[in-house]
């Protein structure tokens, strides 16, 4: 009974970490109009969250291994409640920005530490345990959009804020009650490679902001020093990488191909997904007139969706493998980035029939949920079982390249719809075009990732996790 009580605690964070990402971004648009600030400095609130988070999750895979995943759970669920706090009471933009550079340092830390939990409790079971533990997340998005924007409409922005602290402080209790301590190593945490990847991100993401401050020599000297700072900092990062006794990133991991696909085809996914849907509310909102409560509703079919997709890909994925769900996941995804890109205000028509464009939005929005409900399980398992020791690690890595191409994907876009000359429904369809094309192409990666749990149990010659025995 207690393993179960675990489940259910560490779901808390993952239920947590997903209302607080859907519901800043219904307030988003509120946030903007608050502050009167530029669509470009206010995307800093998106994606400042994503890249602090993208350094985080390696960071927390190691440090589950160095600390023990109770501590190490127990530190970002502080740091997260602390940076809700700050984020509630923030009286300007730039601390507002601050603050939600320290909640992502918690956010970063959940997803490595509660996985590390799951596979530990259930180890005869890891694929489907992780599988379920995967599927609390679109649960948190149908609540988190619909309550956002009930929130933000009664009782203003900084409410959902306020909101994430009595959470994260149940979860903190039950963590600290349920948890065992856990086992520690001797290894060290690589601060300077953390830092040397920051500033390497960091340094690209504000060259993006640079060029939105307008057309002018200084501005794009400005932020032509920044790109090639991006690219020094990566260069030395990737040297100090090598040589390091404990590397934030294992190298050799990156390298081998099955990795290698599955970590580009995770930094696409993360722009496509992760930065899109972050948009939807301003797209909503700005082009079809929606109310704010209404444009957290329109995000509900796509929540709705993924639950139900992630859940029956998750129990069918022994018998099903990862490839197939991936594949048909991602030319949902593709298909729905297409709708949202044509869907014009009014009405629109599509073989024939005129659909509404708040039918359509919903269509394209179910439609991506129920591609990326069918698409992430598999892409989540598909290299764990390659080093299925290194559960915390393996997701870490993952997860740092999916927020990655989130924080770069909402960088970029944010910088598109400032540049569209007034007009911000074509900023909207270059962005859903051209990611549907990416997505389109990196569907190609699939087939270098794992077929299947069985594929690379016969390779090892070890059925370790894949007994569908309950745990």
């Amino acid at each position: 009974m207690s393993k179960y009580l675990i489940f259910a605690s560490v779901s808390l964070v993952l239920l947590l970490s997903a209302i607080n990402g859907t519901s800043v971004a219904v307030a988003f648009p509120e946030i903007i109009s608050s502050f009167d600030t530029s669509l470009i400095l206010a995307g800093w609130v998106l994606s400042v969250y994503q890249l602090v988070a993208t350094v985080v999750m390696p960071i927390a895979g190691k440090a589950n291994d160095i600390f023990g995943r109770k501590q190490t759970l127990m530190f970002f669920l502080g740091m997260f409640t602390l940076g809700s706090l700050l984020s509630a009471i923030a009286p300007n933009i730039p601390l507002l920005i601050a603050s939600r550079l320290i909640q992502g340092i918690g956010g970063g830390g959940f997803l490595p530490s509660a996985a590390g939990i799951v596979a530990d409790e259930f180890p005869r079971s890891r694929q489907r345990a992780i599988g379920l533990f995967t599927s609390i997340f679109p649960l948190g998005q149908i609540i988190g959009p619909n309550l956002g924007g009930w929130l933000t409409e009664a009782f203003g922005w900084r409410s959902i804020f306020w909101f994430n602290i009595p959470l994260a402080i149940a979860a903190f209790i039950s963590a600290a009650v349920l948890l065992r301590p856990g086992q520690k190593t001797a290894q060290r945490i690589d601060i300077r490679g953390a830092l040397l990847l920051a500033g390497s991100l960091s340094s690209f993401m504000v060259g993006l902001t640079e060029l939105g401050n307008g057309d002018t020599p200084v501005t794009w000297t400005l932020a032509g020093l920044l790109f090639v700072s991006s690219i020094v900092f990566m260069v030395v990062f990737i040297r100090h990488e090598v040589r390091a006794e404990d590397p934030i990133i294992d190298l050799a991991v990156l390298k081998e191909r099955r990795f290698m696909a599955a970590n580009a085809y995770n930094f696409v996914y993360g722009a496509a997904v992760l930065g899109v849907v972050s948009f939807v509310p301003l797209y909503a909102i700005s082009i079809h007139g929606m109310s704010v409560f209404a444009s957290g509703i329109i995000l509900t079919p796509r929540s709705v969706g993924m639950l139900l997709a992630s859940t029956v890909t998750s129990i069918f994925m022994l018998r099903w493998g990862y490839r197939r769900p991936m594949l048909v996941g991602t030319a949902a995804i593709v298909l729905s980035l297409f709708l949202l890109a044509i869907a014009t205000p009014g009405a629109t028509v599509i073989l024939g029939l005129q659909l509404s464009s708040g039918t359509l939005l919903l269509a394209a929005l179910l439609l991506s949920g129920l591609g990326s409900g069918t698409s992430a399980p598999a892409a989540n398992n598909a290299c764990i079982e390659l080093m299925p020791d290194r559960v915390a690690t393996i997701t870490g890595v993952r997860g740092m390249f999916r927020m990655g191409g989130g924080a770069i994907g909402i960088a970029i876009a944010s910088l598109v719809l400032e540049h569209s000359a007034g007009d911000m429904g074509r900023g909207f369809y270059f962005i859903f075009l051209s990611l549907a094309v990416v997505m389109l192409l990196t569907a190609s990666l699939i087939f270098a990732m794992p077929s299947s749990p069985y594929a690379q149990s016969r390779a090892t010659g070890s059925k370790s996790g894949h007994t569908q025995t309950p745990g």
